[in-house]
């Protein structure tokens, strides 16, 4: 509705941004370099960050990144996550057929990755999405997972993405193994002011905008707001330039970002 408006030939503030135009902080690229060389050791990873603040859109970037470079890309999502769903879910993706019950699942997991491995030269990733919702059984699935060839070598580079709570979880005694083997730890944090700013132009120039649209003011009530985060910094936007092509009105200032948020968003 309001693309035409303002002049733009794509929208802005979007999940379905493709992969290669999305933007990218100087921590965000720092934390994607070190999952590459994640993958590429095969590496048990633990990717954090609080809601909203882009876990999901670094983990598209490298999976599109390196799917089909010499890698396979697995990716499970599900907040009820048991191990048969978890290895059935995996075999799935990887064309094979699951098993009721979870030791031969299991097995058929390892023999598809060797063949994986050894015959199409493939390292595999698995991501699993929303890892602070696993329970403890998941957790212990994970590490025996983990043990391959009397644990001299990785089967597969397991990456971890979830809240920040999940820290606190794997800090436990009773998750101490688990802990243990992980190689790599990296925190996404909110965007700071100057980034958000960015942020917002950024994606303007992707639509195609031949202006700023939002004042300074705006951008910075944008950011008061969202605190950073990318998820309410999309939604707070994509409000403003709807109210603001009903109206008529150009320019985004801040007391159009106040009446949003006071009226819409809260």
């Amino acid at each position: 509705m309001f693309e035409e408006f303002f002049g733009l030939n794509k929208t802005p503030f979007t999940r379905d941004m493709p992969a290669k135009e999305l933007f990218m902080t100087e921590q965000q690229a720092e934390i994607q370099a070190r999952l590459e060389y994640a993958a590429q050791m095969q590496w048990f990873v633990l990717l954090t960050g609080d809601c909203g603040s882009g876990k999901s859109t670094l983990i598209r970037k490298f999976a599109q990144k390196l799917h089909g470079n010499g890698y396979k890309v697995l990716y499970i999502s599900d907040s009820k996550l048991t191990p048969r769903h978890f290895y059935n879910g995996l075999l799935e993706q990887l064309g094979s057929q699951g098993r009721f019950y979870r030791g031969d699942a299991k097995r058929l997991l390892h023999h598809e990755v060797e063949l994986m491995r050894g015959i199409q030269g493939l390292k595999p990733i698995v991501i699993v999405d929303e890892a602070h919702l696993l329970d403890r059984d998941m957790f212990e699935e994970i590490r025996f997972l983990l043990n391959f060839k009397i644990d001299s070598v990785s089967p597969m580079a397991l990456i971890l993405v979830g809240q920040s709570e999940i820290r606190d979880k794997i800090n436990k005694q009773v998750y101490l193994a688990v802990n243990q083997r992980l190689n790599l730890k990296s925190h996404i944090s909110y965007l700071d002011e100057s980034q958000s700013k960015a942020y917002i132009l950024h994606h303007l120039r992707y639509a195609g905008s031949a202006s700023d649209i939002f004042s300074d003011n705006a951008m910075l009530e944008i950011y008061r707001y969202s605190s950073g985060s990318s998820r309410l910094i999309n939604k707070v936007c994509t409000h403003c330039l709807m109210y603001c092509a009903q109206r008529q009105k150009k320019i985004i200032d801040d007391a159009i970002v106040r009446h949003i948020v006071d009226t819409e968003l809260t």
